[in-house]
């Protein structure tokens, strides 16, 4: 097998040690030199040093955990880094050793065998952090809003079948005077909009309960928990709008897409990038995304489709605006959506939107044009003959005889 670089480097990283393997070719024959580095900055340095001193022009690692990112930002400018999938690249059952890992890696590399992950730069990598820690902390103050239900019902407050948010105003209103001690329910009820539904004795018996001092102090305790989670979160949007700066205009474009908001168009920047050359094509950022079906076949049967692992952050956030694009009235993602749910389900329509909105972020990042819709004719009008055929079919099938006439110009 054809050796493509001369001079590199295999590099297994743990959370206190880095076991890196230089494979060098002198005068013909492979030399393999092997050494421990610690993790602390003053070690990593040495690293690069030592790597610069046998001219290693490329150094492959595993991405595992985070443990690798001072290890990457460290060695970042010095060499030709690679970022390799753990499951790519695994090596021989029953050989597992720390020096056997970077040897491995460093063969690896020297062949042109390993694929490189995207690691975005570091503006984007900002983003990133700040996006995902948005999601932790609004994930957080749901569960929040979880443990007041629970105690609500606990105390036989009924709040949530009356009150369609629970931190509503009106819910809102009810939950701290039932903090300050307030047990009464005519005076809860009065505390509720006059625009709830709901009547105004349905409303008194829901909030007529066994409210005990510790229910208070727990409804209290989460209550104060989700305020200072919502002020982190406006934090944490204040320091997004800055580092989004420079990709404000980008920002613009793809909210221009049906069912992508703000948020949305800050996840796909900060997990994808702005530069679409890092991938050939929509296809591979569609995969990268997790967002096509898997290759299972094993003697010419397809035994699985299940969905590819993917960024976990980008397809749950582009599933769920795919859900409010499959609303957006006499689009094109609406009727995708309902053509494939009456095939194959909701839960694979719905996926297939998300790859659409993907598909057209890619094109739109990588030319800076706007979303054009294709609107829900799109798919009537494509193949005129396709569509007479199937409804032919579909009324043959009802036992209906059928003669189509084509209509004169």
């Amino acid at each position: 097998m054809d050796v493509i670089h001369p001079r590199c480097a295999g590099l297994d990283v743990h959370k206190d040690t880095v076991v890196v393997c230089a494979r060098l070719i002198i005068d013909g024959k492979v030399q393999q030199e092997v050494k421990t580095f610690g993790t602390t900055t003053k070690e990593l340095l040495a690293l690069a040093d030592w790597l610069h001193e046998r001219g290693c022009t490329h150094a492959a690692m595993e991405s595992t955990g985070v443990y690798w990112k001072p290890v990457w930002h460290v060695l970042e400018g010095s060499t030709e880094l690679l970022l390799a999938n753990a499951a790519h690249i695994k090596n021989v059952p029953g050989r597992k050793t720390d020096v056997n890992d970077a040897t491995w890696i460093s063969d690896l590399l020297a062949h042109g065998l390993i694929r490189g992950s995207f690691v975005p730069p570091a503006p984007v990598q900002e983003m990133r952090d700040l996006t995902r820690t948005r999601k932790q902390l609004v994930r957080e103050a749901a569960q929040h809003v979880h443990r007041i239900q629970k105690t609500l019902e606990d105390a036989n407050i009924k709040l949530a079948s009356v009150v369609t948010d629970v931190l509503g105003a009106s819910g809102r209103a009810i939950l701290d005077a039932l903090v300050r001690g307030e047990t009464d329910p005519e005076k809860l009820a009065e505390l509720a909009n006059k625009r709830i539904k709901a009547p105004r004795e349905k409303l008194v018996e829901a909030l007529r309960g066994k409210v005990q001092p510790h229910h208070r102090f727990l409804l209290g305790l989460h209550l104060g928990q989700i305020d200072a989670l919502a002020e982190a979160v406006r934090e944490v949007e204040a320091r997004l709008g800055d580092a989004l700066q420079p990709f404000r205009d980008l920002e613009g474009l793809l909210t221009t897409i049906p069912g992508v908001s703000q948020t949305t168009a800050r996840v796909i920047l900060s997990e994808v990038g702005a530069d679409m050359a890092r991938f050939p094509s929509a296809a591979n950022l569609i995969s990268w995304a997790g967002l096509c079906p898997g290759n299972d076949e094993s003697a010419g049967k397809r035994r699985s489709t299940r969905l590819r692992k993917g960024g976990r952050w980008l397809k749950a956030t582009l599933v769920q605006s795919a859900w409010a694009a499959t609303r957006k009235k006499g689009s094109y993602l609406k009727a995708q959506f309902h053509r494939i749910r009456a095939r194959r389900g909701p839960k694979k329509a719905v996926v297939a939107v998300a790859a659409s909105m993907l598909t057209a972020a890619y094109h739109m990042l990588k030319t800076g044009v706007e979303y054009e819709d294709l609107t829900e004719m799109h798919f009537t009008t494509r193949d005129r003959t396709k569509l007479a055929k199937r409804l032919v079919k579909r009324l043959t099938d009802l036992g209906l005889s059928v003669q189509i006439t084509p209509i004169a110009a």
